[in-house]
């Protein structure tokens, strides 16, 4: 079994457990579940933004722990006082390090949206993911089937989430983009096999992408120039945990990064 196969075999005995614990009633009676989700794609268009989706990750499989004290509270507020324009926030308790009360937490200080960033395979994540304050659910290509893909996103859909679908490769999209339950197409540059990074990934599959779905570019993005670069291509998201979070305080690496970028925009206007 790959680790991604391990994750996905995990997750399904930890839903069914949730599920036990939590029904769905009980759901059903959070605040959030008749609250307005903002709009993740209105906020990565908006020009007076940097287009940024400050991540909040404590650990991953490949890189092991990454930062285990930063507070959620802090990292997320500062991330929006950065200029960044959306939050992600990982929810996975077993191989990422975190917890459904991080969400919770982040939104409760944070006016922005927020994406759930979760290996979602059934549909009782989906209305978790509102019940929690998200505004939109990550649906990876990797481990659903057109089908399903279909399925959860119109369930997000209806209950006011926008829907990232992440993809990795050209079928991928192929066989899973769905105009009517998908918002944003992320472009993940990681390989899930071997874990390796490339910005070209995103680069060659920029003009498969239709022009209607915002374009997110995930993992390996480390400076100014790499979003430069990736938004001439037609990205205006960009997904970036580990370069922030792996500095003491990752608000303050946020707010560096979004200096420079600014800095950049403003010397190709004069």
């Amino acid at each position: 079994m790959t680790i991604l196969d391990t994750i996905i075999a995990h997750k399904r005995q930890e839903v069914a457990d949730r599920l036990s614990l939590a029904p769905v009633k009980l759901l059903e009676k959070s605040l959030y579940m008749n609250s307005q989700p903002l709009s993740l794609r209105h906020y990565l268009l908006r020009d007076d933004l940097s287009g940024i989706i400050a991540e909040f990750k404590r650990k991953s499989p490949s890189k092991g722990i990454i930062n285990a004290h930063a507070p959620v509270e802090r990292t997320t507020l500062g991330y929006m006082q950065a200029g960044a324009s959306a939050l992600s926030v990982l929810t996975d308790s077993e191989f990422f390090g975190g917890k459904n009360e991080d969400l919770t937490t982040a939104r409760r200080y944070n006016f922005c949206p927020i994406l759930r960033k979760d290996f979602v395979v059934d549909e009782y994540q989906v209305l978790e993911a509102k019940s929690l304050g998200a505004d939109a659910v990550l649906l990876i290509a990797a481990v659903l089937t057109g089908e399903e893909v279909l399925r959860l996103g119109r369930l997000a859909k209806s209950l006011g989430l926008e829907v990232l679908l992440e993809i990795h490769n050209a079928e991928e999209l192929d066989k899973t983009l769905h105009p009517d339950a998908v918002s944003l197409v992320g472009v993940n540059n990681r390989n899930l096999h071997d874990f390796s990074v490339s910005l070209d990934v995103s680069g060659e599959l920029a003009q498969r992408i239709p022009d209607e779905y915002v374009k997110v570019t995930e993992s390996g993005l480390t400076s100014a120039a790499d979003i430069e670069a990736l938004r001439a291509v037609g990205y205006r998201g960009f997904l970036m945990g580990e370069t922030f979070m792996r500095h003491a305080r990752p608000e303050k690496a946020c707010a560096a990064l979004v200096q420079q970028l600014r800095a950049t925009e403003a010397i190709t206007l004069l």
